[in-house]
């Protein structure tokens, strides 16, 4: 008998094995028709007479719509809700075609050869039964193959649509190892309601539905949902050592359905990011639309998403500069990949060859210059001040007087916070860029414009990709100070302000943007390591490594003698500063690239702090040029 019953979950029946029980079905739920319909008493003779044509009828009628549909060729225990509709279909026309033949029979010969509410209750006897034996040995197919105690307890934060899709996606994939205990919702009509034989909860239930049911997982399933909120269930769970899956986008799923591969953990970005920017659009299109764009550093982080973003607004043509190859080739296929509308061309090209840069003005002759292109990482850059003068100093430079040179419209400079109050190499050499743009931008025709922010998101070299790469490997995550804050900001948000910066700006202005609240970089380690199911100090541990030279414990956005005027968008505000004279600035700044021919650090450095009195070197070789 198990061998029997063995064969029967392993193996597919005979496809006429399924259509003879289904006839079987169609004969007993016509039985009983007739039983239900003279309840339970004898039939009269006028309709027994009539049952061998009822029977030959009705099933011949079944078995031609079967075999025309198909219903008896799907797997039955894969049966799913487009078979359901099918069976459905199939029997209601074929009931329709018995009661056509019996209406014809009594037209022609004035009676009838089987009973109206027959027909009916044959209907509905035989729907329930057909669908339901098929769920049935769906479920115990399933439940053979996983019983519940192999099946790992989730919970599905959202009872709306998308988590209903998440339990049927659940049910459905990965051989049923996971089993949903519960929903909980933020709405209190539905708590205490049971959907699909799923109670559920309010959120105040959250941490006692894991702690009760050994929950393995809580899958957010909630399709817009806020930063903060997110945060809030992220942090139950990871007290509760439980992990935290998130179900994609709709615009995500394939074909239009979710699939569990779909259903990934959730990132350290995710409960970063804050709420989407609602951007001017109006005014940024009216600066973009139908103008020739130069992309400086297209291939970096930044620069990247700002193509990106500028392709969306309908430019005449997108030039994406940049002098790293191998990046900017993958740039290119990106763009060649997803057919993106402007027309657009790479050109390879270093920021520090005016020569190389003037032809690149001359043959395209843009209209608009996003100047990202720059040496961002601060030991690199103060083991190598000389590299961070010709990149940083002299490549703006050279960027900004073409600009002036050809005509530019507008030139966007992307800096950093590490321009405040700069307490390495990095930081200085970019203040002096901006100080630069500014004085030449009283005397010329182009906008010159600054942004200001702090670190991205997944940037190149940024802490959340080093932290994971350290994580894959078992770690140690290494920090340099336990007190140690950053901001932070998505790529998209940062592309999209410096956007939204360029269409508002009349020229000269810094726009400082709002980074929302400061990270201390050791809790953001703690929660990498928790999201991804391991244990500091168990399973990996953290290292502190001390500040790197140059470095800052607290970032800043603003000098302590500068202060602030709001804009239009509450997440950009404009930076009032120091302002220089262009003529005595273009002679320090050219006296400082100059000294690149020296090589000497310390000269280099000591030039640099006499332009920009605020820069105080921090654990830095440099400290003693403050003595």
């Amino acid at each position: 008998m198990y061998r029997i019953f063995k064969l029967f979950w392993d193996y597919n029946l005979p496809r006429w094995f399924i259509l003879c029980i289904d006839l079987l079905i169609c004969a007993f739920a016509l039985t009983l028709a007739f039983v239900i319909r003279f309840d339970f008493n004898a039939i009269p003779e006028t309709d027994a007479k009539n049952l061998p044509i009822d029977f030959i009828v009705v099933l011949g009628i079944r078995l031609i719509l079967f075999i025309a549909s198909k219903t008896y060729k799907g797997v039955v225990r894969y049966t799913s809700t487009k078979d359901a509709g099918r069976i459905f279909v199939v029997l209601i026309i074929g009931s329709a075609l018995v009661y056509l033949l019996d209406y014809l029979h009594f037209f022609f010969r004035g009676a009838k050869f089987i009973p109206s509410s027959v027909i009916i209750i044959d209907a509905l006897v035989s729907l329930f039964l057909m669908i339901s034996s098929r769920l049935a040995i769906k479920a115990l197919y399933f439940e053979s193959k996983n019983p519940d105690r192999e099946k790992l307890n989730v919970i599905i934060y959202g009872a709306g649509e998308g988590g209903i899709i998440t339990k049927r996606t659940l049910d459905r994939d990965a051989a049923i190892k996971y089993k949903v205990v519960g929903y909980v919702d933020d709405d209190e009509k539905k708590h205490g309601r049971s959907i699909e034989g799923t109670f559920v909860y309010g959120p105040d239930k959250l941490s006692e539905l894991i702690q009760n049911n050994h929950v393995e997982f809580v899958i957010i399933s909630i399709q817009k949902i806020s930063t903060r909120k997110k945060n809030d269930i992220a942090d139950v769970c990871l007290n509760n050592n439980v992990r935290v899956l998130n179900v994609p986008p709709a615009s995500k799923w394939i074909n239009g359905e979710l699939s569990f591969n779909q259903i990934k953990s959730i990132r350290i970005e995710d409960l970063l990011e804050r709420e989407p920017i609602k951007l001017d659009e109006d005014i940024i299109a009216d600066q973009l639309r139908d103008k020739i764009i130069l992309i400086t550093g297209a291939a970096g982080s930044i620069g990247s998403e700002l193509t990106r973003q500028c392709a969306r607004f309908g430019p005449k043509k997108l030039y994406l500069l940049d002098q790293a190859e191998s990046p900017l080739h993958e740039l290119e296929l990106e763009f060649t990949d997803k057919l993106i509308k402007p027309p657009f061309e790479v050109v390879i090209a270093d920021v520090r060859q005016v020569d190389r840069l003037r032809n690149v003005f001359r043959t395209f002759q843009p209209q608009i210059v996003f100047h990202a292109a720059a040496y961002k990482h601060v030991p690199m850059m103060e083991n190598n001040p000389s590299e961070s003068i010709l990149t940083n100093i002299l490549g703006t430079k050279n960027v900004a007087d073409l600009s002036v040179e050809f005509g530019v419209e507008k030139f966007v400079f992307v800096s950093t916070d590490k321009a405040v109050n700069p307490t390495n190499v990095m930081g200085a050499s970019k203040r002096i860029a901006e100080i630069y743009i500014q004085s030449l931008g009283k005397h010329a025709t182009t906008k010159f414009i600054t942004t200001r922010f702090g670190n991205v998101l997944g940037s190149n070299g940024s802490v959340i990709p080093r932290f994971k790469k350290q994580i894959e490997a078992g770690g140690p995550i290494t920090i340099t100070h336990p007190e140690i804050t950053r901001y932070f900001m998505t790529i998209p948000e940062a592309s999209q302000l410096v956007l939204e910066a360029a269409g508002m700006g009349k020229g000269g202005e810094i726009f400082v943007f709002d980074m929302g609240e400061s990270v201390k970089i050791v809790d953001l380690a703690r929660k990498m390591i928790m999201l991804v199911g391991l244990k500091e100090g168990k399973d990996i541990s953290i290292v502190y490594t001390g500040l790197r030279p140059g470095e800052k414990l607290y970032e800043e956005l603003l000098a302590n003698n500068e202060n602030t005027l709001p804009t239009h968008h509450n997440q950009i505000l404009i930076g009032k500063v120091r302002e220089y004279a262009y003529e005595e600035v273009k002679e320090i700044i050219n006296q400082l690239i100059k000294s690149f021919d020296t090589q000497n650090n310390d000269l280099i450095v000591q030039r640099m702090k006499d332009l920009v009195p605020e820069f105080k070197s921090n654990n830095s070789i440099f400290q003693k040029l403050d003595a």
